[in-house]
């Protein structure tokens, strides 16, 4: 019996011991162990905008990645190079003062069309990168980055900063070369960290960061905005141009580009607006949807700040608002193809008067938003995580 005794008592210390250490282990942990706990950023939708948002589950968006896209959206590195000859970033062709496109006065790229580090030119001249949050139709003028490509490598924006760094006719670069020199730059491992739970730098926490930047690229607050919200009041003139915009026997502009009613300013669908005849661009819409009604289809691009965004349409054809509205007034080439919501094709276009392309004209640069184009949030950082300035 005492014998028995003496062995419980045993069993009861060692339970208490094993119990103690694991207590003192338990304790330790969450200093030897930090929980990985990113701070959410909430987008905050603006009045009269769409309340659903294209945000991948993958990506949320947080804080320390928005900061940390921030910084490589603007880093020349991000093209895998050093040289100042071969520096590339997002921010070399998308300039904030022209709404995150190329502008027709950039001053690297003649005309607007701009080109890559080998000097190949893009295929189409650029679309801007403005309220991307709420595109669910497609990426480029032809929508062939979507959620609906069976290639699963090309259907986000994460893809599209990929699909960048590789591009003859952009960086011409390669993501290992990237991902390693990002990786051996002072600052950035402890920032992919906070962002990411992990200071090995990866190329798509890379693409992450980038995409959650583009994603915050709203703006909301023109003059029409304004207006909308009962701030300001629009012009006489601006008025007449609102409601050309907005009615079929006017300009019949809002099928393709929305307006009070879709504050984006396009519907981000995709339209054969009559330029052509002649059919032989191989990344048109037909490209992805092998639909022969898509032949000389494209992104109607959105109106807001559009007079910061020339040349207009795919191939940069056009140099002045003015020049887009001829066209549409007198310029229409009737065929086949010719999306239906076209209603004045067979009239070769609107025959607007000079007056009223003036007043169009006039409701149009009401999309002015001067607060996203001089916003310190979307601007290159004074500093990069190195120290240095910042090389676009």
């Amino acid at each position: 019996m005492k014998n028995r005794r003496i062995k419980q008592a045993s069993l009861l210390i060692a339970i208490l011991c094993v119990l103690a250490v694991l207590s003192q282990y338990s304790a330790c942990k969450p200093d030897d162990d930090p929980v990985f706990s990113p701070t959410p950023y909430e987008i905050k939708v603006p009045k009269f905008f769409p309340t659903r948002m294209n945000i991948p589950a993958d990506n949320p968006m947080t804080v320390e990645g928005v900061e940390l896209g921030r910084y490589l959206f603007y880093d020349g590195r991000l093209s895998g190079n050093t040289e100042p000859a071969k520096l590339m970033s997002c921010g070399t062709c998308h300039l904030q003062s022209r709404s995150f496109e190329c502008g027709i006065d950039h001053p690297k790229f003649t005309g607007g069309h701009p080109f890559g580090i080998t000097g190949i030119q893009t295929p189409h001249v650029m679309l801007p990168l403005i309220n991307l949050v709420w595109n669910e139709s497609g990426y480029f003028w032809s929508g062939s980055v979507s959620n609906s490509n069976p290639n699963t490598s090309q259907r986000t924006i994460e893809d599209i900063v990929r699909m960048g760094v590789v591009a003859p006719h952009e960086m011409a670069g390669d993501t290992n070369k990237t991902k390693a020199l990002i990786q051996s730059i002072p600052g950035y491992p402890e920032l992919f960290e906070k962002a990411f739970g992990s200071r090995t730098v990866t190329f798509r926490n890379i693409s992450k960061a980038v995409a959650q930047f583009v994603r915050t690229l709203i703006s909301s607050d023109s003059k029409f905005d304004k207006y909308m919200r009962g701030e300001v009041q629009l012009s006489a003139q601006e008025l007449n141009g609102y409601v050309l915009f907005m009615t079929e026997d006017g300009a019949d502009c809002f099928h393709c580009h929305g307006g009070s009613g879709n504050p984006l300013f396009t519907t981000n669908l995709f339209y054969n607006n009559g330029k052509d005849k002649v059919f032989n661009d191989p990344r048109d819409r037909f490209s992805v949807t092998g639909d022969s009604m898509d032949l000389g289809a494209y992104k109607a691009t959105t109106l807001r700040n559009i007079e910061f965004t020339g040349p207009y349409m795919h191939d940069g054809r056009f140099k002045t608002i003015e020049q887009v509205i001829d066209f549409y007034s007198q310029g229409i080439i009737w065929s086949p193809y010719v999306h239906p919501l076209m209603h004045h094709a067979y009239d070769g276009g609107i025959q607007l008067t000079p007056a009223e392309k003036a007043d169009l004209v006039a409701f149009i640069k009401t999309l002015r938003d001067e607060t996203f184009l001089t916003n310190p949030a979307f601007a290159a950082p004074a500093k990069l995580p190195d120290g240095s300035a910042a090389q676009y």
